[in-house]
């Protein structure tokens, strides 16, 4: 297991050009007034390392309510807030393991007993998202990070898992690591493959927009009779 400083190194080296969204796209929810609340204090914030440690803790719902790319331009300044026992409502490993392993709770009312399922196979809402499960839902959200992102996030929770003195996190991280982290950190895109994409969109649209300039002065008609 990495020592902490090592881990945070590990964690600046692979967050330390991850782009920002754009103040206008950090909220991912607009329901109601708590997401803007929650994600006031990432505004006007260009670089994740810029934010202060000590507002991290109090705008702990904001991992909940920042949109995918705030949420991945943000998360490594509270892995190391964290691992610098800077946090203590905040959870990274909630954020980072929910949707990968499934409990089931009994819960008796009256003369019934309900079975609960908490978690991977539990629906979202199905009235607003028919079959979409926590797991649809996880894996979508965190399909984000690249290669390099995705290892410096399977270093912090094999960490956490190391230093789980109570054993109640270890099988939603193991959970996690199997079924999307590891793999994410094997076979997601590089930041390479991200720029070199942007860069073809980039050339792309530029060859586009001026072949349709070129055809518009074309076809634009010309008055001989029009004096200069």
């Amino acid at each position: 297991m990495r020592d902490k400083q090592n881990l945070i190194e590990l964690i600046q080296q692979a967050f330390r050009d991850t782009e920002h969204p754009g103040d206008a796209f950090l909220q991912g929810s607009h329901e109601g007034c708590e997401p803007a609340e929650a994600t006031a204090a990432f505004k006007g914030v260009t670089h994740w390392t810029q934010i202060d440690p000590s507002i991290l803790d109090p705008n702990y719902t904001a991992l909940s309510f920042l949109s995918d790319g705030g949420f991945r331009h943000f998360l490594p300044a509270y892995l190391i807030a964290d691992l610098n026992d800077q946090l203590q409502t905040a959870d990274p490993v909630f954020h980072l393991t929910n949707g990968f392993f499934d409990r089931r709770i009994r819960v008796p009312l009256g003369s019934r007993t309900f079975d609960q399922r908490i978690g991977k196979s539990a629906f979202v809402n199905p009235r607003r998202y028919g079959a979409m499960t926590w797991h649809d839902f996880a894996r979508c959200k965190l399909a984000v990070f690249t290669r390099e992102e995705a290892r410096a996030i399977v270093a912090y929770l094999e960490w956490r898992r190391g230093t789980d003195g109570t054993g109640m996190e270890r099988e939603e991280i193991d959970a996690a690591l199997d079924v999307f982290w590891r793999i994410q950190a094997q076979e997601a895109p590089t930041r390479a493959a991200l720029q070199r994409h942007i860069e073809e969109e980039a050339a792309y649209l530029s060859h586009l927009n001026a072949k349709r300039s070129e055809e518009h002065r074309i076809d634009v008609p010309v008055d001989e009779n029009k004096t200069p």
